[in-house]
C-alpha cells in the first residue's frame, strides 16, 4: 500500500475510533488506581483488548500487560508503551469523568496514553496486512513510583522472547498545542534520585542553647552548602538540579527539637557525574553534621536513570511524524529535567519518547500535569493513537 495512501487509512480509522476511544479515556479517568495498584485497570485493558480479538494477552510485572501484533511475515521486532497509574492527587476538576476514587486523579495523562495505545492497537490490528514483522504492545504500571514499573517488567523479561529492537513511547505535554507533537534526538529527560536526611542533635529549651546540639542550625547549614554540589563540583556542560523540598523540624519558639528531617531530589544527564554528586551529598552533610557536634543520617533512593532518545531512529520518527501531521506541527523540544522511567528502556534498546501536544487555550485547557486542575483537549486522542499506530507501521516498512 503507498505512503500516502496508508496514512489517510491510519488517519481514517483513529477518525472512526475517536468515540470509543474516548470513553475508554472517560472510564480510565474516573476511575484512576495509585502506582503497582492498577488491578481494576489492568481488568478493564484486558476486557477490552479482548473485544478486539485479542486473547493471548500475558500479565508481567504484577499488573502489566503484553502481547504481539504479527504481520503479513517475519520480521523485526519494535515495541510500543503506555503506562497505567495515576497520581495521589484529589481532583478539582467538575467534568463528567472525573475521578471517582477519592485522593486519587490521572493529573499526568496515564490515561491518555493507554486510551491511545488502546486505540493504535486497534487500527495496527486492522492494518496488520500493510507490515511485515511484529509489534510488542507493553501496557506497564507504576511509572510514578520508584524502582519504576518499567524497571521491574525488564527484570521479568519484557526486552526478551521476542526482543525489540525499537521502543516507542508517547507522553502528554500541555505546553504543546493540541494538533502538535514535540521531538528531541539524544539525551533528553534527567535522572531522578530522592534524598533523604536525617539530622540528629540534642533539643531542649530555646533560652539555653549552649546546653544543646542545634539540629535547626546544622540543617541549615548542610542546605546551604550542598547547593555547592551543583555550582562549583559539576561541570557547567552537564545540566543538573539539586531542590530540596521539605524541611521539617518540630519544635517551637522555645523549644529546639532534637532532629530535622529535610527532602530533596538530585537530577543530571551524566550516569558517572550521577554517583560522584550523589557521593558528595552523603559526604559534606555528614561532615558538617559531625563538625557541629551532630549526626546526619542520608539515605538516598535510587531513581530513574537518564533518558536518552537514540539518534536515527528519534530522526525517522520525526521525519515520519511530518509525512503523517505537517512539518509545522513537529516541533523541537529542549532537555527536561522531569524524569520517566522510559529512560530504563532507553539504556536497553533503540528508544524514541516524544511528547503529545493536549493544550487548547480559548477553551481553558492548560493546567499543567501533576496538578488538580489538568485535563486535555481529547481532539489529542486522534493523533495519540494514529501517529503512535503510524510511527511503527513505518518503522517496520523501513
Amino acid at each position: 500500500m503507498e505512503t500516502n495512501h496508508l496514512i489517510a487509512r491510519v488517519k481514517q480509522l483513529a477518525e472512526t475510533y475517536f468515540t470509543e476511544i474516548q470513553a475508554i479515556r472517560h472510564h480510565l479517568h474516573a476511575h484512576p488506581e495509585l502506582s503497582f495498584e492498577e488491578h481494576e485497570t489492568s481488568a478493564f485493558v484486558r476486557q477490552t483488548l479482548e473485544k478486539i480479538g485479542i486473547h493471548d494477552c500475558q500479565s508481567i510485572a504484577g499488573t502489566g500487560l503484553t502481547f504481539l501484533i504479527n504481520g503479513k511475515k517475519p520480521g523485526k521486532t519494535i515495541a510500543l508503551r503506555a503506562d497505567m497509574d495515576a497520581l495521589p492527587i484529589q481532583e478539582a476538576n467538575q467534568v463528567p469523568y472525573r475521578s471517582k476514587n477519592e485522593g486519587v486523579m490521572h493529573a499526568c495523562g496515564h490515561d491518555v496514553h493507554t486510551a491511545s495505545l488502546l486505540g493504535a492497537v486497534k487500527i495496527l490490528n486492522q492494518l496488520r496486512d500493510s507490515f511485515d514483522g511484529q509489534i510488542k504492545i507493553i501496557f506497564q504500571p507504576g511509572e510514578e513510583k520508584v524502582p519504576g514499573g518499567a524497571s521491574l517488567m525488564i527484570n521479568e523479561g519484557i526486552l526478551e522472547n521476542p526482543t525489540p529492537q525499537r521502543i516507542l513511547g508517547q507522553h502528554v505535554m500541555p505546553f504543546l498545542p493540541v494538533g502538535t507533537v514535540g521531538f528531541r534526538p539524544g539525551k533528553y529527560m534527567a535522572s531522578a534520585d530522592e534524598i533523604y536526611l536525617t539530622v540528629k542533635g540534642k533539643g531542649g529549651h530555646a533560652a539555653m542553647p549552649e546546653m544543646l546540639v542545634d539540629p535547626i542550625v546544622i540543617a541549615s547549614q548542610i542546605i546551604l552548602a550542598l547547593q555547592q554540589v551543583v555550582s562549583r563540583k559539576a561541570s557547567p556542560k552537564i545540566p543538573s538540579v539539586l531542590s530540596f523540598g521539605k524541611i521539617i523540624g518540630e519544635g517551637a519558639t522555645n523549644v529546639i527539637p532534637s532532629e530535622v528531617k529535610i527532602e530533596g531530589t538530585f537530577r543530571t544527564f551524566d550516569e558517572k557525574w550521577r554517583e560522584e554528586a550523589l557521593n558528595h551529598v552523603t559526604e559534606i552533610a555528614s561532615g558538617i553534621a559531625r563538625s557541629m557536634g551532630g549526626e546526619c543520617i542520608v539515605d538516598i533512593h535510587r531513581g530513574y536513570p537518564f533518558l536518552a532518545n537514540h539518534e536515527a531512529y528519534t530522526l525517522s520518527n520525526i521525519k515520519a511524524a511530518a509525512d503523517y501531521m505537517g512539518k509545522e506541527n513537529v516541533v523541537d523540544l529542549d532537555l527536561w529535567m522531569a524524569a520517566e522511567d522510559f529512560a530504563f528502556y532507553s539504556h536497553h534498546t533503540d528508544a524514541c519518547f516524544y511528547r503529545l501536544g493536549t493544550r487548547n487555550e480559548t477553551r481553558g485547557i492548560v493546567s499543567g500535569v501533576h496538578t488538580p486542575t489538568f485535563d486535555i483537549d481529547e481532539e489529542a486522542l486522534k493523533t495519540g493513537m494514529g501517529l503512535m499506530a503510524w510511527l511503527a507501521i513505518h518503522e517496520l516498512m523501513a
